[in-house]
């Protein structure tokens, strides 16, 4: 099979990476990181961020972008959703001066652009036009889990269902489930909205507010994904599947989530600044509860949850006041 690049040399993009070369794909990760991209090629390892995860012979890893797009025939994308614009500027700029010409770009970001709260897709139209078709990769997936090789499934969307079906064969196989969807918006809203109803949960057990209060939060949080992403057009049955309910559930309830153990930092009495200092890696939520909010209100959607989350992460309630609003809530039926 021809090369496949894939950009962002974080712990997603490493575990991508690796499935890739696990299934025979020559892959190139790439970073920006010259020196720590040279130790992990040298070692076989990315050390800073899957240590015990081990590079197939097929996987190199450069931090020259020309090198890594080389002859690829699709690009994925694995930077933070913040950094997607500027790495996609850098992909068209290596296409125009280069011979590299992918045909399709995979986004494997969860979250909305800061300030604009686009999507990613409407990132990649503006930048890349129509020259090159796209498609997201979304679901339940723990970096860790996947980078060793235990059994992971994602859901890839594209309106082009040829690409969608060309990487869900270079992804499938020993373990890993891949599927495919054309709901576009419904894998991507489910993936960003998700991380904001997990710093939720993980608040909500740091305070010791027990199981019921955790699945409470999970269910009425599917219903606030739900309800919004019925006004941007998105598909029911996308938010019930991997995307959605699928990303949720992991999100909330293990403590690999950065989200959640940024919730039970913040119910500690850290700050935002502490949390985020003490997990030194992104963590998605943080930016994209903002983005959720402003849709909702351009909506006129309800979305308690995430208002309250906005409120704890903006320091205008603490966890507890946060709770005592949402428990305060009125009697409604529960399918409004």
């Amino acid at each position: 099979m021809p090369p496949i690049a894939v950009l962002g040399a974080g712990s997603f993009g490493t575990a991508l990476a690796i499935q890739f070369a696990r299934r025979g794909s020559t892959t190139r990760l790439w970073g920006r990181d010259a020196v720590a991209l040279a130790e992990a090629e040298r070692a076989r390892r990315n050390a800073r961020y899957l240590p015990d995860c081990e590079f197939p012979a097929t996987l190199v890893a450069t931090a020259n972008l020309g090198a890594a797009l080389r002859e690829a025939e699709e690009v994925v994308i694995a930077t933070p959703s913040h950094a997607l614009r500027a790495m996609l500027g850098a992909l068209q700029e290596a296409i125009a001066t280069s011979a590299a010409a992918p045909k399709g770009v995979i986004i494997a970001c969860k979250g909305f652009e800061p300030g604009s709260g686009k999507l990613a897709h409407e990132v990649s139209a503006e930048v890349l036009g129509d020259a090159h078709p796209y498609a997201v990769l979304s679901g339940p997936t723990f970096a860790a889990e996947l980078g060793r090789g235990l059994p992971t499934a994602v859901i890839i969307a594209s309106r082009d269902d040829s690409l969608a079906t060309r990487i869900a064969h270079r992804l499938n196989g020993g373990g890993f489930r891949a599927y495919t969807g054309r709901d576009v918006v419904g894998v991507e809203l489910g993936g960003a909205a998700k991380n904001v109803i997990a710093i939720a949960a993980g608040t909500s057990d740091g305070l010791g507010f027990g199981a019921n209060a955790r699945s409470l939060l999970i269910t009425r949080g599917l219903a606030e994904m739900r309800r919004l992403g019925e006004k941007m057009g998105a598909e029911s049955e996308t938010l019930m599947g991997l995307a959605g309910l699928g990303d949720l559930v992991l999100t909330c309830t293990d403590d690999q989530s950065r989200n959640r153990r940024l919730g039970l930092l913040l119910a500690a009495g850290k700050s935002l600044a502490e949390a985020s200092a003490e997990i030194r890696q992104v963590v998605e939520g943080v930016k994209a509860a903002p983005e959720v909010l402003r849709l909702a209100r351009r909506f006129e959607v309800a979305m308690p949850i995430t208002e309250m989350a906005c409120a704890v992460l903006e320091g205008r309630m603490t966890p507890r006041e946060a709770f005592a609003t949402l428990a305060s809530r009125s009697v409604r039926a529960e399918a409004k």
